[in-house]
């Protein structure tokens, strides 16, 4: 007979308190990303935002990889913190600059 499951006594999303913050916020502010110009993402000049990627990330000291690949993580993150907020038109312009930043680096296939 199989035995009566019972109640395991973790905190599940249900338990925690909600402190109003996004833990993205604080990784933006806090981890090892680049110190970026404020609202860069919100251009919609595809060559602005990867030409400012690019000069963040090879000014920054607080990068773990290479320049080009800091600058790569920093916009796939937006992207994907920014997820379905993102309006289409930016959306497109941000997929736009992965492909400047490619250039810009020198990275092009």
């Amino acid at each position: 007979m199989p035995r009566p499951r019972t109640k395991k006594h973790t905190v599940g999303k249900a338990g925690r308190k909600r402190s109003g913050r996004k833990w993205s916020g604080r990784v933006s502010r806090t981890s090892d990303a680049l110190d970026l110009k404020g609202g860069i993402f919100k251009s919609s000049d595809p060559e602005q935002i990867a030409r400012s990627l690019k000069r963040s990330a090879t000014k920054s000291r607080r990068k773990k990889g290479t320049p080009y690949q800091s600058a790569m993580s920093m916009l796939n993150f937006y992207i994907n913190r920014a997820g379905k907020n993102l309006p289409e038109k930016q959306q497109h312009v941000l997929e736009d600059a992965k492909d400047e930043l490619r250039k810009v680096f020198g990275k092009e296939e």
